[in-house]
Formats: structure tokens, sequence, C-alpha cells
């Protein structure tokens, strides 16, 4: 079957378009035909290649996708030939402490389809059957593959992580990626103000058709005066923040009293500094956050079927124009998920 392989770390040219193995369905296991499998930025760093954990070579990335269910292992017994899937990212042992808890990415035994394993961008993928849901019958292949990671991610940063409230004000970086997109939505769900930044109008008022409520153009103002007059100094009480070291210090300045910040990556670059007098002086809390439980995805993919929460999805290629589908992401040049179809 045909997959995209990168066989070294490298830009977008080392990916290759080749054949590779069939998979087969080992105990608790299901090969997928994948129809459609969404972008992330994870992919562009393991291609890259993570300092201090190197990805084993050579390596088809894609976390999350959907398809139809080809054939089953020994064991499975929720899913069949025929079914139509959404592939969420991550697995993990089920019955730990951290599990039993919606804690799944503290596991031990917590991995990804696509960074511990071979993923999505790929003809056919053999993954854990814990990683399946039914695809839900209001969305499309699409659709579907663009939901899971930045769903799950958000949903777990602002209900599980910040516990975002009705009526509080919250922050959005960066609303034009998917986690942000997924913030806005999951944010006006709850009954937050929604505060937005991106670099361009054009992603401001895709923003605003979500519910985003204040629209700042970081190119064009200072995101932490704006957010002092509009709130008359107070300051917003939750931010979703993923950006890195670019806007660490800012982000802070721009907390209310007992404000938390919840921050789940580091985009551009991850040696963030503050004056830790501000942090205890005006009691923040800063939170880590990593993707999210079962329980969360489920959540969201509830509220997914009722159509509160919808995709948004950017761009489609085919697989063989993998490169320039991660070249695009790359560029930052997008509003909403990039999907790749075989």
């Amino acid at each position: 079957m045909k997959a995209v392989v990168f066989h070294k770390s490298g830009g977008s040219d080392v990916l290759q378009y080749e054949d590779i193995p069939e998979p087969e369905a080992k105990p608790f296991e299901v090969v997928v035909k994948v129809r459609a499998a969404a972008l992330n930025h994870l992919d562009l760093w393991l291609r890259k290649g993570i300092p201090g954990r190197p990805t084993p070579l050579p390596h088809v990335s894609g976390c999350e996708g959907s398809g139809d269910v080809l054939s089953v292992g020994p064991g499975v017994t929720q899913f069949k030939p025929g079914d139509a899937v959404v592939i969420a990212p991550s697995y993990s042992c089920g019955h730990c402490e951290y599990c039993l808890k919606n804690q799944d990415s503290l596991c031990h035994s917590f991995g990804m389809v696509g960074v511990h394993r071979y993923g999505c961008l790929a003809e056919k993928v053999t993954v854990p059957e814990q990683t399946l849901l039914p695809l839900p019958s209001n969305l499309s292949y699409e659709q579907a593959a663009s939901i899971p990671l930045v769903f799950q991610t958000a949903w777990h940063m602002l209900v599980d992580r910040a516990k975002l409230q009705v009526g509080e004000d919250v922050l959005i970086q960066a609303a034009g990626s998917g986690v942000g997109i997924a913030g806005i939505q999951i944010a006006k769900l709850i009954g937050a103000r929604v505060f937005a930044t991106a670099s361009t109008n054009e992603k401001l008022e895709k923003a605003k058709q979500l519910g985003a409520d204040v629209l700042i153009n970081y190119k064009e103002k200072d995101f932490l005066e704006e957010i002092r007059r509009v709130t008359n100094k107070r300051g917003v009480d939750v931010i979703l923040e993923h950006t890195g070291q670019e806007n660490w210090e800012k982000n802070i300045l721009s907390l209310s009293r007992f404000g938390r910040l919840v921050t789940c990556g580091a985009t551009s670059g991850p040696n963030a500094t503050m004056d830790l007098r501000y942090v205890y002086s005006r009691q923040l809390s800063i939170l880590g956050s990593y993707m999210g439980g079962k329980r969360d995805l489920l959540d969201v993919f509830r509220f997914v079927s009722e159509g509160k929460l919808k995709p948004v999805i950017d761009s489609v290629f085919p697989l063989t124009e993998t490169r320039k589908a991660e070249d695009k992401m790359e560029d930052r040049n997008l509003f909403g998920k990039i999907v790749v179809k075989p």
C-alpha cells in the first residue's frame, strides 16, 4: 500500500510517497482504510526531529483520521468490517490511577498514533481499538478527521484545567489555529466572553463568525494594551496559550487577579521568562495541559453530534501532495485544519 514516509529528519522534501507493507491487526487492533487524515504541527515537529526525543525511522505521521474498518484482530468487540470510524490520537492502559481519573496522557503506557506507531498518512492504518469512535452521521470523513486532537486538547485546557466559568473573559491566542478555533467554540458553549487574536483581519472575521466577541489584530495593535482598554485595566480571567515564549510575558500581564493561563505548546520557542513577583502578588495560576482524556473526547463528540461544536477545514489535499500541505501549514497561511485524502 502507499504511504507518506520520511527516512530522515528535515524539511518537507524528505517526505516520500512510497509503498510500505500491508498492515495487519494484532490482538485488540483494527485495520482501517483511511478516507481522510488531518495535519497538525506535531507532524512538522516529528519530521524535523524533536531534540531529546528521536523518532524511530522510517516513520509515517498522522495522528488523527477517519475511514472504514477493513479487519479486526482477536479480542476486538466494538467494531466490525464496514464500520465508519473516527481515529483519535491517543491510547493508554485504561485502568491505572491516571486513566481512571480522565488523565490518560499521564499514563505510563500512553502513546499516540502517528508518533509511537505508524499513523494515518497512508492508505491504511492499524490502530488500537480504543482509539476508535463511530463516525457521527452528520459529519463527512474530512470533517470527522479534523476534530479529535484540537477539540480534545482545547476542551481539556478550558474545561478540565482552567475550569472556565460562565461570564468570564477568556483570551484565545492564535484564533486561526486548530486549537484556537476549537477554543473559541468551547468558550462560547460555556458562556464566556471571548477575546481572539490573529495576524489578519480576514482570520478575525472568521473568528467572529465562530463567536469571538473582541477581535485583536496583533500585527496592528498591542494585544496587552487592547485587553487593558476593553476590560478597564482588569485583564482577562483565562488565557488559552500555545504560542510559547514570544507572547509569554504579555500574556502574564494580561491576566486579572486570580487569573489562569493554560498552555499546551510552544510554537515560537520553549524558553519563556516572567517576573515572578507579578505571579504571586496577583495570585495567578499557570497550568500545563497535554492532550486530554477519553471522557473529554466523548463530551466533544456529543456536542458535535448536536451541532453545537463544528469542525473548520481550511483546505483538502490528496495524499500525494502532502509536501504542499505541510508547507502550507508551516507558512501559517490558514484558518482551520488541513486535511489530506488517500
